[in-house]
């Protein structure tokens, strides 16, 4: 299955405790900390005048909460999509971040009770292609191991970590090109 080829801006979640802590979240719902609800309000600032009309997001009240804020700025409602949820890591959710998620991206290891990152990646396409056939421009609020199966589908290296709220324009490729090009956008300072 193949990415559907137009405009649009992903946006991983505010940071959490676990996020600042390096421990992996994967399907436990951490909810946003300070920090993080600063950055939602700083992507909202940073995505006013692009023209977005509609934003999706995922269930899990991290990814709900940042988007919530911005749908908010935006005066624009919420869609949710239960396959926009992050990655489960079973035994691995709780745990400090490790050797083992290098491997898993490359599909050499799947943690016991968890997604392998092939099922992660048919089910990311599946989500994203839904969002996507909604009204352009598209926002999509998710998660960074949900992010790195899409960038694979994109054409773009994938064993890169995506910051918390760092809003990321994505255009399909011109005529002979390969790779999707990704684009950060200008955050302003946060507010804590």
């Amino acid at each position: 299955m193949a990415l559907k080829r137009t405009r649009f801006i992903f946006l991983r979640h505010g940071e959490t405790e676990w996020n600042a802590r390096g421990v992996s979240q994967g399907n436990v719902d951490v909810p946003l900390n300070a920090r993080g609800w600063a950055q939602a309000r700083a992507a909202a600032a940073a995505l006013r005048g692009w023209g977005i009309a509609t934003i999706v997001h995922s269930p899990l009240s991290r990814a709900r909460d940042t988007a919530s804020v911005i749908a908010q700025a935006l005066d624009l409602p919420l869609h949710e999509d239960p396959d926009l949820r992050e990655a489960a890591f079973g035994v691995q959710e709780g745990q400090p971040n490790g050797e083992w998620f290098g491997h898993w991206v490359r599909g050499a290891f799947t943690p016991v009770g968890g997604e392998s990152f092939a099922v992660l990646s048919a089910r990311a396409l599946a989500a994203m292609n839904r969002a996507l056939a909604r009204d352009p421009l598209v926002l999509v609020v998710g998660h960074g191991a949900f992010f790195r199966a899409v960038r694979a589908a994109m054409g773009l290296t994938v064993d890169v970590k995506t910051p918390n709220a760092e809003p990321l324009l994505l255009e399909p490729p011109e005529e002979g090109e390969q790779a999707w090009r990704l684009t950060p956008l200008a955050v302003p300072a946060l507010e804590v």
